[in-house]
């Protein structure tokens, strides 16, 4: 891990988190529990079986924003990085979009009469219909794909670069769903349900594009720069 990087692995996890609260995430993703002391980053993550250089990469790249991948210096595991994006999607389809659909309902006045609210909820419906395909493909497709490649198996029909090319960005719809709440959604005399859950949708937008951005400059380059090796080795 390159000394230019924020985090390092002789570093104590709990300064990590407080650091940025919103590597919570990234530990829950990689299968890290709380409750470590004052053990270091490589203390924690070989505790609980997790790789260390994998999960730092994970780290720094979101704190830092860098949005590029060093094929010299980063020497993350594929398999480990993969099964962190696999834990992300269960989140956002098992526990993230159905609480705030919870958080919706019990925010609006979904009884019938109130167009906006049976907009909004719709819109919600569509949105979160949208990341289950969208990541089920990635879940059912691509994932398999590069198991193949870890095997050694080049495709003739299918590459990374396919699905760079159509990865589309999953956050983008939140935005509209952010704009009809704000400026179109009438005043009640007590907001802070509505308030709270529109906190939770910027959040999930802000952690919908960070995964995203993992999976365009980490993991995609990463596993071109396997197929290119592969392809080598088989010339």
């Amino acid at each position: 891990m390159s000394e230019l990087h924020k985090y390092h692995p002789t570093d104590k996890m709990s300064d990590l988190i407080c650091d940025n609260y919103s590597l919570l995430m990234v530990m829950s993703r990689f299968g890290l529990s709380l409750g470590f002391g004052d053990k270091t980053v490589k203390d924690v993550c070989e505790a609980q079986h997790v790789d260390c250089q994998t999960f730092l990469a994970v780290a720094n790249f979101i704190s830092e924003e860098q949005l590029s991948y060093n094929e010299s210096e980063e020497a993350f595991s594929i398999p480990a990085l993969m099964d962190y994006l696999k834990r992300a999607h269960t989140y956002f389809l098992d526990f993230n979009l159905p609480a705030i659909r919870r958080k919706l309902i019990e925010a609006i006045d979904c009884s019938g009469s109130d167009d906006v609210a049976f907009l909004i909820l719709k819109f919600f419906d569509e949105y979160a219909k949208e990341v289950r395909r969208h990541m089920e493909y990635e879940n059912e497709a691509v994932f398999t794909y590069v198991d193949g490649l870890l095997g050694g198996k080049l495709s003739d029909r299918y590459s990374i670069a396919t699905f760079a090319s159509k990865h589309n960005q999953i956050d983008a719809k939140l935005k509209e769903l952010k704009n009809i709440i704000i400026k179109y959604y009438p005043e009640k005399e007590n907001n802070n349900l509505l308030n709270a859950v529109l906190f939770d949708i910027f959040n999930c937008e802000q952690d919908l594009a960070s995964h995203c951005q993992v999976e365009d400059y980490m993991f995609v380059p990463a596993v071109a720069q396997m197929e290119r090796r592969l392809r080598n080795e088989q010339q």
